[in-house]
């Protein structure tokens, strides 16, 4: 089967297309024919070196796909899948794999796409709306009229955050750090204060805009950089969930006065969490979140669709943050 393939670490011109061997689906697994992926900072990282898949993954690019079921478990395996036909369009998370042809899938983690949804929108689902929910959400537990500050402009994961917020927590104030040329963008997406933070500095800005409180919630996947200005940033008991590291892994944190605030620091990744735990969080997210996606009260963001063959351009264009929304792959037609 066709995939891009990663001989060696580095910048994107690494980045090739060529011949993989095609999987073969493993107990609780299907075979899906992959019609679009996605670009995701992950793989930007994996790219690099600095982020390995999960002990038995593919080592091939890509965390979410879509496309059609090409083949079930096997007859008589005790986790074959069911309620499942070939042909079947679904869109789901993998732990690797998504730059390519074919990919399998645990039968818990896939989605059905839904009737209104092309295979292009839904490449954008299950990465970047799935951390988001589960981060803003299910760990964070934002609540109506909260403010929470979400940073990463219109990256993916953050406008799949804004759309959330607006959708579930209507009456949340809504915060957001972008570059200067996005600012319009995002705050027709609906942020309620957007901050420019190569101009200002995005703490004395959140806390002049909630009157001294702080941020109930904030989203941050910028790490060591972003620390010290998150910490003022955050409300009395207020929550930082932190979901990357592109701004380092160290830094300092004032312990005394993160006891005295009773504020909550907390670490969270998707890709390596168990299959059983994913599947959990998708059904939660099936519940909740899939029919604001199929009524289309809630459409992805898509900055542009580009053939598997432009994926080297691809990863620069995230890179170089030209993007504002998904980055999708169209692989097979």
């Amino acid at each position: 089967m066709r995939a891009v393939l990663l001989e060696r670490f580095g910048g994107a011109d690494v980045l090739r297309i060529g011949k993989a061997e095609k999987p073969t689906p493993g107990p609780g697994q299907v075979l899906i024919r992959v019609r679009a992926s996605s670009v995701n900072r992950p793989d930007i990282m994996q790219r690099q070196g600095k982020y390995p898949p999960p002990v038995g993954e593919s080592e091939i690019l890509g965390l979410e796909v879509a496309g059609t079921i090409e083949q079930l478990a096997e007859e008589g395996d005790s986790a074959s899948v069911s309620d499942l036909s070939i042909g079947d369009r679904v869109m789901c998370l993998v732990a690797g794999g998504g730059y390519a042809e074919y990919v399998t899938a645990y039968e818990g983690h896939l989605i059905e796409i839904p009737e209104a949804m092309s295979f292009e929108e839904a490449a954008c689902v299950c990465e970047t709306y799935i951390t988001a929910f589960l981060n803003v959400f299910v760990i964070g537990g934002l609540q109506d009229g909260s403010p929470v500050l979400l940073h990463g402009g219109g990256g993916g994961v953050n406008t799949a955050a804004i759309q959330l917020c607006r959708t579930l927590t209507p009456s949340a104030q809504i915060i957001v750090t972008a570059s200067s040329h996005k600012l319009d963008r995002v705050e027709a997406l609906g942020a309620h204060r957007v901050i420019d933070y190569r101009e200002h500095d995005f703490s004395a800005a959140v806390l002049e805009f909630t009157d001294g409180k702080g941020a109930d919630l904030i989203l941050d996947h910028i790490g060591a950089q972003y620390l010290a200005g998150n910490m003022k940033a955050l409300a009395v008991g207020g929550t930082l969930m932190l979901i990357g590291v592109m701004g380092g892994i160290k830094a300092e944190l004032n312990l005394a006065r993160m006891m005295v605030k009773r504020q909550r620091v907390i670490g969270s990744v998707l890709r390596s969490r168990p299959v059983i735990e994913k599947a959990q969080i998708i059904a939660e997210f099936k519940e909740v979140v899939l029919p604001l996606l199929a009524d289309r009260t809630m459409v992805p963001l898509i900055h542009d669709v580009v053939p598997l063959e432009e994926i080297s351009e691809a990863h620069r264009t995230m890179e170089q943050s030209r993007h504002f929304g998904k980055i999708v792959l169209a692989v097979t037609r």
